[in-house]
């Protein structure tokens, strides 16, 4: 059992652990990492069952809770106590910055497939031995927690009592290309959306993508702000307020500094977190290479017509963000590499976990389509679609969102 650190805050008791596990799970004599866990349990209560959080990215550590809880953990905390994982790579887990350990591209690359779903699922059945005597636990995964969590189903179903899955029902056996197709369609009618909400930011967004291509307007931290990476603040456009802060950008002075912070900030996570973007691609990556798979399906008309993308990586992003540029060749490998298989179909197809799943009508960047495909798939899945919420609906209103999940399971 790994050494724990409790301490209380105004409603809820915190445990932390590290926990030492295998960097490649099928080589458990090799290198090993640490991954860190937080637990979170309403204070002065029984110890109830554990409600495993897998955070979406990938690349993301754990929601970071408040004091006292608020929004789905709030609402959890009455049924669960809650264990917030950093998933390897990230956080307090052994990170992986901007240097990739490894002497050599290669080296580097093969590192990163150890940093998939399929690894974070093999952690957490590690942490589950130790925490909760081999008994199986619940899950909630948001986004690529969920795709996590169809892993999970996938690999271990023996671990999970029961698994909620928000905004995370990822395809099952389809290409990268045709996940990355809807993606792109999706992005361009979130474009249209917005700009007739806002009219006459239309030519203002043309005017920028123009001026950013023909003149070098650099960032406060000194990269260039080309118009692909102004582009990715489009990312908010799957946010339920994302519109309004794309618009509270367009309407900034071109080149003045407040533009010029507001613009770097929005897409600051790739920095941050590197694995975020280095890895992104592998997460449809079901059995196949990706090979840059989001730039070469774009659409002519995203550029043309001065639209916005979501989650769309492009192989000139490792040149953009100074924060990437070492994981360039890297990230050119791993777009070659031939990934084995995320989910098993026939295994799905005989689930007896109970799951739960909310499907977001308009979700930028799960398509509801394939998400309806992938609830089929799984046996026995209770499915709760609503055109409410965009795609961070557990951030905006996550007590109602596990509540509604919740019930349908109980």
């Amino acid at each position: 059992m790994p050494n724990a650190v409790t301490y209380h805050v105004p409603g809820a008791t915190l445990t932390e652990r590290e926990h030492t596990v295998p960097l490649d799970h099928a080589a458990t004599d090799g290198p090993r990492i640490s991954v860190f866990t937080r637990e979170v349990s309403a204070e002065g209560g029984e110890a109830k069952p554990y409600l495993l959080f897998l955070q979406g990215g990938p690349g993301m550590e754990a929601t970071r809770p408040t004091a006292p809880p608020t929004g789905w953990m709030k609402r959890a905390l009455r049924d669960y106590r809650v264990l917030l994982l950093d998933q390897r790579g990230v956080g307090r887990s052994t990170p992986v910055g901007a240097q990739i350990p490894g002497a050599t591209p290669q080296e580097q690359a093969n590192y990163l497939t150890h940093f998939r779903a399929d690894s974070i699922v093999r952690d957490s059945e590690v942490i589950r031995q130790e925490l909760n005597g081999g008994q199986p636990w619940s899950v909630l995964g948001q986004s690529f927690g969920g795709f996590t969590s169809m892993a999970y189903l996938s690999i271990a179903p023996h671990g999970l009592r029961e698994a909620f899955i928000t905004g995370g029902l990822s395809p099952i056996g389809r290409t990268a290309d045709e996940v990355y197709s809807r993606t792109w369609q999706r992005a361009i009618a979130k474009s249209k959306g917005y700009f007739e909400r806002f009219p006459d930011d239309r030519q203002r967004a043309r005017d920028i993508f123009k001026q950013l291509a023909d003149e070098d307007v650099r960032l406060p931290g000194g990269d260039r702000l080309t118009a692909n990476r102004f582009r990715m603040n489009g990312m908010w456009l799957g946010r339920s307020d994302g519109w309004e802060l794309i618009h509270n950008l367009l309407e900034l002075p071109f080149g003045s500094a407040a533009f010029l912070w507001d613009a770097e900030a929005g897409a600051s996570h790739f920095q941050r977190n590197p694995i975020y973007a280095t890895l992104h691609e592998s997460s449809y990556a079901d059995g196949v290479a990706t090979r840059w798979s989001a730039a070469r399906t774009k659409p002519a008309e995203v550029d043309a017509d001065g639209y916005f993308c979501g989650e769309h990586i492009y192989p000139e992003m490792w040149q953009d963000y100074g924060g990437l540029r070492a994981h360039a060749a890297a990230a050119q490998i791993l777009a070659e590499y031939e990934w084995p298989r995320l989910y098993d179909a026939a295994v799905l197809r005989q689930n007896d976990v109970p799951v739960a799943a909310s499907i977001y009508t308009n979700d930028l960047y799960v398509d509801r389509d394939f998400a309806l495909e992938s609830a089929a798939t799984i046996r026995g899945l209770k499915a709760w679609e609503t055109a409410e919420f965009e795609h961070n609906g557990l951030r905006a209103d996550g007590e109602r969102v596990f509540s509604t999940l919740f019930d349908l399971l109980h």
